[in-house]
């Protein structure tokens, strides 16, 4: 009796891990249901004005997973949709609670951001479609009730692939002297999207691009394909009359290759009768990872020729190659638990003051109860909405399936958002989906409010409060931890070879510039030297020379300056010191006569006779040459230049030194100096600023990127630039 006892211990014990917890089978199912619109025209958002379309191109899906641990059960759906409004996904989740045995707070419901489908939610110039929304909410239920009902046992595998090729940044900073102006008629539009057409207008991307496909892939236990669930950054392609966009062609190309005996079946329940022997059919879905920055565009390359440029059906099709070949490589495991967590938050629109207001009320007056027909009419009636709303619910998902983790947010977020929750999530394998549980519209990291552009402008679309973005994922971070049972990493970059000869040098400060935001730059050399940045820069860019500054396939990371500056104070510093970093100079040569000041010493805010001054030249005969500056620059032989033109859009090296009174400049490692020149130091006590992005004056400040930047309390020799560069 004991002995059968204590034998029934050890297999529970065995089972659960020790946690506790029995380990049951671990089941999936999934379903698509049809939900184009039944009433042709359909009114269509996505579009700054309102538009209804009466043809179908390609029809609309709700695509269904149900996964069930025994204890956990829980719902995935991604609708072709461009946003669904919280209430009505809340109304859904509800209805299909009654029908199901999934609780409303474990579904995660979220849209592809197709542009071409049926209206639900009023966003901009247009408003739902009347019929649409209950007929929708009728067939998410129906979607999530079928795949209930196929569940069967199943085993899921992760699999990621880069497609660097088919996404890119499609917001761009303009340059200082070509800033548009805003729906208010407000000169503040600093970046814009597609501004990156027009080279000459623009001095770069203003974020990061997350290059990721990844792949959730279910399985029978026996191996047959069930669903895979992929997921990808880039906004949407632009289709024709109604159309799920290239998220529909991408779901059936994968039904076409994993399952081409599936290739006519429309994806519903037949478990439910013991009589029917054939599985339910192969389930694609494509899920919209973030990409309110996003496009399919390279802007820092060449306009593609029509021979070149994609088709809605090749850019699928690529997308599709590079898929299969991330799935051939999933290695398949039975998932022994899933956990899902939930935070609904109230967060603030930024609502109009008085003057715009009144502004706005002007104009929706004047429209006497009809739609919208200019952008200045779509931005006045929104100033009237956000005065009335003044606040909204907004729903935070993670959930985690075995080793995998899903984290979800609301809104149209910048991928830099995206890779700030992979990046710092304790499980590797995280999938961050967007526009999920609500389309509460853009939101920007904070610093990106500075630069202005469409995606900021206050509107359902871009309306919530500046700090959401924040806000928005430290909540998801939290669950994230939550779900996995683990803190998160504290996101530190890779160190190469070139990071190492910089630190052998004994830095007084190190800045490698991969910070996610502002507003401190950490000081890596270890003495606490940690700067400021100012307003005006943006995180997280491609840096210089991967292959050098990090480690197994890293990409290094740097800051992009756009008006603001870096402030560091180094009481060390005296007559000798040295500073090397590297440079990428956004402007063109022929835009004002100093193309950026990258490095100063000065005073804040004031020129005075002291100090040290580098940057690029601009119009004049020393275009894009190294320029050299004490002090005011008044007076002969106060400004000196470098021999070599350096091209735009290009990382440089840069040593600078100053031992007394000399001062030698060496570029990308050279045996030879770019400059060598005598100006007298005499620094004064407590002359301990130094500015990076901008010279201490704050004029014709640095428009471009900066990284790797150390300080040294010593005049380092001039040979010290080849093992800094790393040729």
């Amino acid at each position: 009796m004991g002995r059968t006892f204590l034998l029934a211990i050890l297999v529970i014990a065995t089972v659960s891990g020790g946690s506790g917890r029995v380990w049951a089978e671990f089941r999936a199912g999934a379903a698509v249901v049809d939900v184009t619109p039944r009433t042709l025209p359909a009114i269509v958002n996505g579009g700054m004005l309102s538009r209804s379309l009466s043809v179908i191109n390609t029809r609309l899906h709700a695509r269904a997973l149900v996964l069930d641990d025994g204890q956990e059960r829980l719902a995935i759906v991604v609708v072709d949709s461009c946003m669904m409004p919280r209430p009505l996904l809340d109304d859904a989740k509800a209805e299909a609670a009654k029908v199901t045995k999934i609780a409303a707070n474990r579904m995660l419901i979220s849209a592809t951001h197709t542009h071409s489908a049926a209206s639900c939610m009023g966003a901009l110039g247009t408003d739902a479609d009347p019929d649409y929304p209950p007929y929708l909410v009728d067939k998410l239920v129906e979607a999530i009730q079928q795949a209930e009902a196929n569940l069967e046992s199943a085993r899921v595998g992760w699999g990621s692939v880069n497609a660097a090729e088919y996404t890119a940044l499609r917001r761009w900073i303009r340059r200082p002297d070509r800033i548009a102006e805003d729906p208010f008629g407000n000169m503040t539009l600093r970046a814009n999207m597609h501004a990156g057409r027009v080279w000459d207008d623009v001095t770069g991307e203003s974020g990061p691009e997350d290059p990721d496909l990844t792949l959730i892939s279910v399985q029978s236990v026996e191996g047959r394909p069930l669903a895979v669930l992929a997921n990808f950054s880039m906004h949407y392609f632009s289709d024709r009359d109604i159309s799920a966009d290239y998220f529909g062609h991408f779901c059936e190309g994968l039904k076409a290759r994993l399952t081409p005996e599936d290739a006519n079946a429309v994806g519903t329940a037949n478990n439910t009768d013991p009589m029917k022997k054939t599985p339910p059919p192969f389930v694609g879905i494509m899920s919209h990872g973030c990409s309110g920055d996003i496009w399919r565009r390279d802007y820092t390359k060449p306009a593609p020729t029509k021979e070149e440029e994609h088709t809605i059906e090749t850019y699928a099709n690529g997308l599709l190659d590079l898929a299969m070949k991330a799935y051939q490589e999933i290695e398949y495991t039975t998932p022994h638990s899933l956990a899902m967590a939930e935070q609904r938050m109230t967060l603030n629109y930024r609502t109009p003051d008085r003057q715009r207001l009144e502004w706005g009320q002007r104009i929706v007056d004047e429209m006497a109860g009809r739609e919208p027909k200019t952008t200045t009419e779509v931005y006045a009636r929104e100033q009237v909405i956000l005065h009335e709303l003044k606040s909204t619910e907004i729903v935070v998902q993670a959930l985690r399936i075995g080793d995998i983790v899903i984290a979800t947010t609301p809104n149209e977020t910048y991928a830099l958002t995206g890779l700030k929750l992979k990046l710092q999530s304790p499980l590797a394998k995280t999938m961050v989906i967007e526009l999920a549980n609500g389309g509460d519209g853009y939101i920007p990291p904070p610093e990106q409010h500075d630069l202005g552009g469409y995606n900021t402008w206050a509107a359902r679309s871009a309306g919530l409060e500046v700090q959401a973005e924040p806000k928005i994922a430290e909540t998801a971070l939290q669950l994230i931890e939550r779900v996995a049972g683990k803190p998160r990493k504290v996101y530190q970059q890779s160190s190469g070879p070139a990071v190492d000869a910089i630190r052998e040098l004994n830095p007084v400060a190190y800045y490698r510039l991969d910070e996610f935001a502002a507003p401190e730059a950490i000081d890596s050399s270890g003495e606490h030297h940690d700067g400021v940045f100012e307003r005006g820069v943006v995180f997280f860019l491609e840096g210089p020379r991967s292959d050098i500054h990090c480690l197994a396939g890293e990409t290094n990371r740097a800051a992009h300056f756009a008006g603001g500056r870096l402030r560091t104070r180094h009481a060390e510093l005296g007559n000798d010191y040295s500073v090397s970093l590297w440079f990428w100079n956004g402007m063109p040569h022929d835009a004002r006569e100093i193309s950026g000041w990258m490095f100063s010493r000065g005073r804040d805010h004031i020129l005075d006779p002291t100090g040290d001054h580098v940057g690029i030249a601009g119009v004049g005969d020393h275009a894009g040459k190294l320029v050299y500056q004490q002090g005011t620059g008044e007076g002969e032989g106060s400004r000196h230049y470098g021999k070599t033109e350096l091209k735009r859009w290009e990382w440089n090296h840069l040593l600078f030194v100053r031992k007394g009174a000399e001062v030698t400049v060496t570029l990308n490692g050279a045996v030879e100096p770019e400059l060598t020149i005598k100006a007298p130091a005499n620094f004064p006590a407590g002359y301990d600023r130094l500015f990076f992005g901008g010279r201490c004056d704050n004029q014709s400040n640095w428009e471009g990127r900066l990284d790797e930047i150390a300080i040294f309390p010593r005049a380092l020799p001039t040979t010290s630039a080849g093992s800094l560069h790393l040729k």
